[in-house]
């Protein structure tokens, strides 16, 4: 179902809130409306982009592929996140692929409609700078935390991270499942050791799981081990 952006509540999250009625109209007539199937992507790295893609519905891994052919997760983008914007904006070929992690339900906005905005609304251009340096200062956190924590830190954090941001289902469990592959690649390690260290939280009864469903049992003990106690 198409949906008008003057009338869509996910823009409150992201820049497109700066727009103004007439330029939100603009974007509405010109956007298209695309569903992505799990696994699917919406880009690759080194892509020219001729837009940029609005998340209404799902999440969408953003990664980039290390010389030794693994793919470092810098970031989940769900509802509400606008993917592609750096790349139009400097107008270099993307730095990371998008791919979906559950099925997804994407606007692209072509990239005519962000560059005539940035030049005529100087609130919109404002607001796309404080969402670039809100991404950049997520960056500088995920290098510090791949060079300063450990291993079985950084998979604590991001359990605790999937709850945060994604919530639970009814069951107790991670409301996002992700493949052990993924968290790996979340965490930068290869799968077995992330494997290894589920089992070993397992264990100590940190976690617990159900096929690729991972639930967080003990909160407290997983945010003393990131803290590093």
């Amino acid at each position: 179902m198409e949906s008008r952006c003057e009338n869509c509540i996910i823009r409150q999250f992201n820049s497109l809130r700066a727009m103004s009625k007439e330029e939100l109209k603009q974007v509405s007539d010109s956007k298209t409306t695309r569903t992505i199937k799990k696994g699917e992507p919406i880009f690759e790295e080194g892509d020219k982009l001729n837009g940029v893609y609005c998340v209404r519905n799902g999440v969408s891994k953003l990664s980039k592929l290390s010389a030794n052919g693994k793919d470092q997760i810098v970031k989940l983008a769900s509802k509400g996140e606008v993917l592609g914007q750096r790349s139009v904006i400097s107008q270099e070929s993307t730095n990371l692929s998008a791919i979906a992690v559950n099925d997804m339900e994407v606007c692209f906005i072509p990239k005519e409609s962000i560059n005539n905005t940035l030049q005529k609304n100087p609130n919109f251009t404002l607001e796309v700078l404080r969402h670039m340096a809100h991404d950049l200062k997520e960056a500088d956190d995920v290098i510090v935390n791949i060079s300063q924590k450990t291993v079985k830190q950084r998979m604590a954090e991001a359990f605790l991270y999937l709850q945060n941001n994604f919530g639970e289902d009814a069951e107790g469990y991670l409301a996002l499942t992700l493949s052990r592959e993924d968290i790996s690649n979340v965490v930068g390690t290869a799968t077995e050791s992330a494997i290894r260290i589920i089992s070993e939280f397992k264990k100590k009864g940190l976690i617990q799981t159900s096929g690729k469903k991972i639930g967080i049992k003990d909160e407290r003990k997983l945010l003393e081990m990131v803290e590093g106690f």
